[in-house]
């Protein structure tokens, strides 16, 4: 396939999470293995020196440079102003970049007279149900796209908790690059694992209710689920050295939690993907808005673990049309169901290995979903 796909990312001021890198790596190597030229475009505040915008450049090509994307990186201002020598020398321009088949946007910000220099745009929505609330109270305003697409499965359907704001939202699984992502072995005595943040200023109204929107909030249902299994549980958290941030650990290892820190196990691709990989399964929890807006999503994240030949045993965020709740993919409602699917899992284990590697070959293959955005944002 003869295309070349500009991926418009948001990982220049991040470079440093892995997890986050792989949001986007799993759609380019994807699109890669249909033969598609990929170009990894980043907007930046024109309002951040030259020099600084330079070496977070310079760390986010260390990240893509094993999986041969460094010299793809394209940087754009978001403003009119032009792109300064010091990053010309070193990046892409958007000149070269507009040039290619699709603007493929998962930055919704991106303005619109630099969404508007590319022949065809499609947004990719991966975050439903927080994008369609984020633009409707005119906290985001993003540009007019040829398609808009959605990881979420009730985004535009009716009687959905979502509004659709009059846009066509076309849904489109989520996908993981299967090549880079083979059956592993965990590691001796290994947990079931999760890599998240933790604490956030995030708040959502709902009926006028104001309510905060991290996965602490989503967690303390369940803080003691150490207690009713005896599967060991641990989570990689972005948590700092503050005496608060201490305090928290403290209080998740008292409950029986084994605690990381997010920032040594998972602060590069690979290393996200080694501490994944060296994972029994996944164990997490969801932030409170996918409970409420039931926007039937299911994690990036938690597609690596599949990948990866590890069961995950995660929160339901309501119905889906093809999503299981057992058989390698385990969503609970309550901590009793948690438990008790951490269970079946440890039980069956082989079994639900495989079943794990099943459902990410059959719904979340990079490169078959990649080929059906294509072929939807082209026609």
């Amino acid at each position: 396939m003869s295309l070349t796909v500009c991926i418009a990312a948001k990982t220049l001021y991040s470079p440093f999470l892995g997890g986050h890198l792989w949001v986007y790596l799993n759609w380019a190597l994807g699109l890669r293995s249909l033969g598609c030229q990929v170009i990894w475009l980043e907007a930046y505040d024109p309002c951040t020196p030259a020099e600084r915008v330079s070496a977070y450049a310079a760390a986010l090509k260390a990240c893509l440079a094993p999986y041969g994307l460094a010299e793809r990186l394209a940087l754009c201002p978001l403003s009119a102003a032009p792109l300064p020598a010091q990053l010309r020398r070193d990046c892409l321009e958007l000149d070269a970049a507009a040039e290619s088949d699709l603007l493929l946007n998962q930055y919704y910000g991106l303005p619109g007279e630099v969404v508007g220099r590319f022949r065809r745009s499609a947004l990719l929505d991966i975050d439903p149900g927080l994008l369609q609330v984020w633009i409707g109270s005119g906290c985001l305003q993003v540009a007019r796209h040829d398609v808009y697409f959605t990881i979420g499965e009730t985004v535009g359907r009716d009687a959905a908790r979502v509004p659709d704001l009059g846009v066509a939202w076309q849904y489109t699984p989520p996908c993981v690059c299967l090549t880079c992502w083979p059956v592993a072995e965990p590691a001796a005595g290994a947990s079931f694992t999760t890599v998240s943040n933790w604490s956030a200023d995030e708040w959502m109204m709902d009926g006028g209710e104001a309510y905060s929107n991290d996965k602490r909030t989503g967690f303390l249902p369940f803080l003691d689920l150490p207690s009713h299994t005896a599967q060991p549980l641990e989570l990689a958290l972005c948590l700092g050295a503050t005496a608060g941030d201490e305090d928290e650990r403290s209080r998740l290892r008292r409950r029986g939690w084994r605690v990381r820190d997010a920032s040594r196990v998972a602060s590069t691709p690979w290393d996200y993907q080694r501490y994944i990989q060296e994972s029994r399964g996944e164990f997490s929890c969801v932030k409170p808005s996918c409970l409420r807006l039931q926007n039937a999503w299911i994690s990036d994240r938690t597609l690596c673990y599949l990948a990866s030949g590890k069961p995950a045993v995660v929160q339901d965020t309501g119905p889906s049309r093809f999503l299981p709740d057992r058989s390698g993919l385990f969503r609970f409602r309550s901590a009793a169901e948690a438990a008790g699917c951490l269970e079946v899992v440890a039980t069956h284990y082989e079994r639900e290995r495989r079943a794990a590697r099943a459902l990410a070959e059959e719904f979340f293959d990079a490169g078959k979903v990649a080929r059906g955005v294509l072929e939807r944002a082209l026609g």
